[in-house]
């Protein structure tokens, strides 16, 4: 296999990584970890309202979930966590498949508000089921047989690979054959229908996998805080931010999500630190940015550089074949020209 710099550069990328846990603070780490956790979650809800028109408001319903399922099935089988990780996905992703057969018989805002009742409604039967700690939460009794030296290098080496998988895997479904259908979806899927798409389908490819990526990133989330509680699990903020990373970078990209997950933390960092802002004053910071992006920006800031700078890193736009009567002019006029 011949080396070419797409490849060079993920080789460099993932020895940097490894490495990464014995250069950087411990804080630093950390900071990180939560860094490719939420851009993975972000690239999902990109998956889903970019590339297969579908808006979630109810996102954290996955996030919240996959913790959960993390937990309970860790301390009941009374093993490392780190063992029992596929769990997340494959609960997120059996949950999305059913309420995928009710909530898929609503259309665009109705949808929207479906997931966030759906959220709430699994955040209040969380809440009162004492077997999952209640209002109060559980803390992760089997993060004991971790030994905490490795504790924060996993979360991190965990949180690299989930953010590389979001977008390595949503550019290879993108390219394939769902990946086209999902775009022809996204910009009409009644003339989708027409030429014989599978809009139910191909929706529920994209809400499925977005689902169990989405619980994979929030297992690995609450896995590093050792505690879990449904006013954290389930709340709606993540799904904000998810939103404003998406919007703010550009949606329907893959190159969207990482500008927006920088230009987030960038000004998180700021409002919370430099402005020493928090709760109310944040949240009308990041509103007051995000419309002002929107305003002179309505594609998001990637599209916009794109454009101006004429890059195009992770395009899975595709262009259409050189038909037989293009070629034959093409080559009359080499004929011409000779």
């Amino acid at each position: 296999m011949r080396p070419t710099p797409a490849r060079v550069a993920l080789l460099v990328l993932a020895v940097l990584a490894f490495a990464a846990p014995w250069v950087i603070g411990e804080g630093a780490e950390r900071f990180l970890s939560e860094v490719f956790l939420m851009l993975a979650m972000a690239e999902m809800w990109n998956l889903l309202a970019g590339y297969a028109g579908l808006v979630s408001m109810g996102q954290q319903v996955f996030v919240g979930l996959g913790a959960y399922a993390l937990f309970f099935v860790s301390m009941t089988l009374n093993v490392a966590p780190y063992w029992v990780l596929p769990v997340a996905p494959i609960v997120c992703a059996l949950v999305a498949a059913v309420i995928a057969l009710f909530l898929f018989r609503l259309r665009e805002a109705y949808f929207a508000i479906g997931m966030w009742v759906f959220s709430e409604i699994v955040s209040l039967v969380v809440s009162k089921s004492e077997w999952l700690g209640g209002e109060r939460g559980m803390g992760l009794r089997t993060a004991r047989l971790v030994d905490a030296r490795w504790l924060e290098p996993l979360t991190f080496w965990l949180a690299v690979a989930i953010a590389g998988g979001a977008v390595g895997g949503t550019y290879v479904l993108m390219k394939s054959r769902i990946g086209l259908g999902l775009m022809t979806v996204r910009d009409n899927d009644l003339a989708a229908t027409s030429i014989g798409v599978d809009v139910w389908r191909n929706r529920f490819i994209a809400f499925v996998v977005s689902a169990a990526g989405t619980g994979l990133a929030g297992a690995v989330s609450f896995n590093a805080t050792l505690y879990v509680a449904p006013g954290f699990a389930f709340d709606p903020n993540w799904v904000v931010a998810m939103m404003f990373i998406v919007l703010m970078g550009g949606i329907g990209t893959l190159e969207g999500p990482i500008l927006g997950t920088i230009i987030y933390f960038a000004l998180r960092e700021v409002v919370t630190v430099v402005f020493a802002l928090s709760g109310t004053w944040y949240l009308v910071g990041l509103g007051a940015v995000a419309m002002a992006a929107m305003l002179y920006a309505p594609a998001g800031l990637w599209p916009m550089l794109r454009d101006r700078f004429r890059i195009d890193w992770l395009s899975v736009r595709r262009r259409p074949p050189l038909g037989a009567d293009t070629v034959a002019r093409a080559e009359s006029g080499v004929t011409a020209r000779v």
